[in-house]
């Protein structure tokens, strides 16, 4: 079998995608595979957007004239430009500034958040970002794990958020599985026999800002929203 350059943990909230992810990696290693471990939440995500912002050229400008100082200068070390997009890592820009930063500075950042953005819009940042990572991958020595953001990040972002069709929302994925083929993928879905089990123990294990920030999010718009009853 010829060895996958990608391996894709999925699975719901609370399921151990992410002790999954590490156990891979570290059988990877074990069998001397240099290989690359990539979680969920990681600003320097390889394939995905973390905390990063799309502006155009006019509201980067606007944005850069009300910066400044060091302000300005971190906003221009953590922008790259690609296809008239100007793609700022503000989570990075908080790290580094946190409090200091003027607010409608970062309000205007999170909102054109990549996962604020329009569905059709998001999906062709993000399958020319798989596009990047496939090519950069294949030419690279490293298998790469990845936490979800294959399946899970696009349905949540398509379905959840959106209510995008089920036909829609396959696509997408079949999408981004053409753009990883080259690299041979390996997909591994964690299955729990007990849902609600799985998710009290998430919730009980978290802090209670995960729990009611998941609530919020999936309640509150898109799916969430058509699927209320007013119970």
């Amino acid at each position: 079998m010829k060895q996958p350059k990608l391996v894709l943990i999925e699975g719901l909230p609370g399921f151990g995608k992410s002790t999954a992810a590490q156990l891979v990696y570290e059988i990877l290693t074990e069998m001397n595979t240099g290989t690359q471990l990539v979680l969920e939440g990681n600003l320097d995500h390889p394939a995905d957007y973390e905390g990063v912002a799309c502006l155009t050229q006019a509201e980067y400008d606007e944005l850069s004239r009300i910066c400044g100082g060091n302000s300005g200068e971190e906003l221009s070390a953590h922008t790259t430009c690609q296809d008239n997009n100007y793609l700022v890592g503000y989570r990075k820009i908080i790290n580094a500034y946190g409090p200091l930063l003027p607010k409608e500075w970062m309000d205007r950042l999170t909102r054109k958040d990549v996962y604020e953005l329009p569905l059709a819009q998001h999906r062709k940042l993000i399958t020319a970002r798989w596009r990047q990572f496939t090519e950069s991958a294949l030419t690279g020595p490293d298998t790469y794990v990845f936490d979800c953001c294959f399946i899970q990040n696009p349905v949540t972002m398509g379905m959840i958020r959106h209510d995008a069709a089920e036909e829609y929302m396959i696509s997408y994925i079949q999408e981004l599985e053409a753009i990883i083929k080259p690299l041979n993928p390996l997909l591994i879905v964690i299955e729990q026999d007990d849902l609600e089990l799985a998710f009290r123990k998430a919730v009980r294990e978290r802090p209670m800002e995960w729990s009611e920030g998941f609530i919020q999010y999936y309640t509150s718009q898109g799916y969430g929203l058509t699927q209320d009853t007013g119970a």
